[in-house]
């Protein structure tokens, strides 16, 4: 490849990725049919290859992220978060070019944004591939005039009341800055703790609104409000959105909104999402924003426009059955295993150090009755889990229901009796299994399975960690199994009997 064809293959990537220049119908529409058919043909191949599933046409328009979780299920661990990574660059580029396409047509480049929106997302980019390119018509000198001095009005509007009569008239105060700096933080704070207490206090809802699309429009309103009266500089807005989605965090944390734990496991998904808004709301305020018309009315539809999809998304939320198996390979045969499986004695090691930060971590089990109907109890350190037996096939296979669980875990707050409300049912374990297979030479592969349902969204990220605390989990309960099946002394455990004469 020679110096110029790498110069125009440098230059495609910056039109595909830049948010200065416009773009036209044809660029638009071209690139977004190839771009999708190339992120459709990969992702069927690669889930059909790992999972064996069939991902057709239509589950790759599916709008509902959560659909996803289906092809994710009996997937290797990293492939939920290979999939959010693959994303990534698709949706930039998805964003960027409807953001530029829409100042091409003439409105608000906030329109862009549309591409964001299930449902509406499709209608609206093949609206853009469609509508024409705004013809320029030139500017007669009263235009020019009265746009110079809305200009001039504009930057009275931003800057701080004059301290005296004589100051020049391209005078721009030191506090101007700090002025826009804190509007633009206050509208993004603002904004996000109002996505917050509608999805959570009043929907009740965990999802994608809040942990997807809030990120990024308190970053781009952040930004836009920062950047409107006079350019700050690209790396000045990345840490004023960052400074926002910091001080959004921390009153959640300081008005008990939510806890630490919760708001670390959501930083590493929306501090790149609030930049990305940062880099949007920047280039609409610097270079795609219309001279003659504020985009501050786009903006605010933005800002009214996520709350409904919440309120629909709240409505149409899939619950998806989640399955997560450990396995571990013991050095005895399955019917010494087996009483340790049905019932198992205090668990003595140390636990590492997510569960002594406040994840609910499995201490003992015991178990009253035999067979199907029996009662066992699984405790942890934030409560017990009472498991009605389905399923007594000894030594091969126990199988129970979960009717009671207790909390997933104790939230890190400043205050002893703040209860964040994701601990309520966000994580539903349903049902769980033991399955005992017999090996050569004597051994047992114990395979521990349970099946949960989460509604925090989208389930694509959240997975990663509830299916690494579930393995964690069933990883330090086999552990302790596989200690006591292999420890000549040990005693299995006795059958506890509510009938069981003293």
């Amino acid at each position: 490849m020679d110096s110029s064809q790498r110069r125009t293959l440098r230059e495609r990537l910056t039109s595909l990725l830049s948010f200065r220049a416009t773009v036209g119908r044809r660029e638009y529409a071209a690139v977004g049919v190839g771009l999708a058919v190339l992120k459709y043909a990969v992702e069927a191949a690669v889930i059909g290859s790992f999972t064996g599933k069939s991902y057709t046409p239509l589950d790759f328009v599916n709008p509902l992220l959560s659909s996803r979780a289906h092809f994710t299920a009996d997937a290797p661990a990293w492939f939920g978060m290979g999939w959010v990574l693959w994303t990534l660059p698709f949706l930039w580029i998805a964003v960027s070019m409807s953001v530029r396409r829409a100042s091409d047509i003439g409105i608000s480049p906030w329109w862009g944004l549309v591409v964001l929106v299930p449902f509406v997302n499709l209608v609206g980019m093949w609206a853009l591939a469609a509508a024409p390119t705004r013809l320029v018509v030139p500017r007669t000198p009263e235009e020019q005039q009265k746009e110079e001095q809305q200009a001039a009005e504009i930057q009275r509007a931003w800057s701080p009341p004059a301290t005296a009569s004589e100051l020049p008239p391209d005078y721009v105060s030191p506090l101007q800055p700090v002025y826009a700096a804190l509007l633009g933080l206050t509208a993004g704070v603002g904004f996000m703790v109002a996505i917050v207490l509608l999805s959570v206090f009043v929907l009740s809802s965990y999802g994608a609104v809040l942990f997807f699309g809030s990120p990024i429009i308190a970053g781009a309103v952040s930004a836009y409000l920062l950047n409107a009266g006079s350019p700050r500089g690209l790396g000045i807005t990345v840490l004023h959105s960052l400074a926002t989605i910091t001080v959004a965090s921390l009153g959640f944390l300081l008005f008990g909104l939510e806890g630490a734990i919760c708001i670390v496991m959501a930083i590493p998904i929306m501090a790149p999402l609030t930049i990305f808004g940062a880099v949007i709301g920047y280039s609409i305020a610097t270079s795609l924003g219309r001279p003659e018309q504020s985009e501050r009315p786009g903006m605010l539809g933005c800002m009214i426009l996520l709350p409904v999809i919440a309120v629909v998304e709240s409505r149409l939320e899939p619950q998806p059955t989640i399955e997560i198996m450990t396995p571990i390979v013991i050095d005895a045969p399955p019917e010494r295993v087996w009483g340790h499986v049905i019932a198992f004695s205090e668990i003595e090691s140390p636990p590492e150090w997510f569960f002594r930060m406040g994840i609910a971590s499995p201490q003992r089990s015991r178990i009253e009755g035999t067979g199907v109907g029996a009662i066992r109890y699984c405790e942890f350190t934030t409560g017990t889990f009472v498991e009605p037996i389905t399923v007594w096939d000894p030594p091969h296979r126990l199988a129970f229901d979960v009717t009671e669980q207790p909390e997933p875990m104790f939230e890190l707050t400043p205050y002893r009796h703040i209860h964040p409300p994701h601990l309520d049912g966000s994580f539903r374990s349903l049902r769980g299994e033991f399955r005992l297979i017999a090996l050569p030479d004597g051994r047992t592969r114990l395979e521990g399975r349970t099946w949960y349902q989460l509604r925090i969204h989208p389930l694509s990220y959240w997975t990663i960690w509830t299916d690494s605390i579930d393995d964690r989990i069933h990883l330090r309960v086999l552990e302790h199994i596989r200690d006591l099946s292999e420890t000549p002394s040990s005693e299995v455990p006795l059958l506890h009997s509510p009938h069981a004469q003293d």
